[in-house]
């Protein structure tokens, strides 16, 4: 792992961003476990793909296509309208998981993503209540 390189580049550039995003939504529209998570979407997940893939190019340390084309993301914000809690978190997680399990990356590098990812997730949730997943750490210790 290069400390040069961007996790964009790291990840594959454009390509490998778009394969972790098809991966991704595909595991959320085919699997029960994701029902919840996938309620809060449209029908057709063509313009979440799309949002999702600009999003993490420039999160990923890419080109900034979202902010090109909607400006600042106000990921929190934006999430509002829709009640996540804990179970919305960790479908997007297992979903995520699975997606990040089928690209080819280094160890290190996967942990790290993985980490970033549910930060960010854990961050979404804007519905109270108590966390009764002992297994859930974030953090450096995971």
């Amino acid at each position: 792992m290069s400390e040069q390189q961007t996790p964009y580049e790291m990840l594959g550039g454009e390509a490998g961003v778009r394969a972790l995003v098809d991966r991704f939504y595909d595991h959320m529209d085919r699997l029960q476990e994701a029902a919840t998570v996938r309620g809060l979407h449209a029908r057709s997940l063509k313009a979440s793909r799309e949002k999702l893939f600009l999003f993490l190019s420039g999160w990923l340390g890419g080109p900034d296509l979202y902010v090109q084309k909607y400006g600042h993301p106000r990921l929190r914000a934006r999430h509002l309208p829709f009640s996540i809690g804990i179970e919305e978190r960790d479908q997007w997680m297992l979903c995520m998981r699975k997606a990040l399990d089928e690209m080819d990356l280094e160890p290190a590098f996967r942990e790290r993503l993985e980490n970033a990812f549910l930060s960010t997730a854990d961050h979404m949730r804007n519905r109270a209540e108590y966390d009764q997943n002992p297994g859930l750490v974030i953090g450096p210790d995971k």
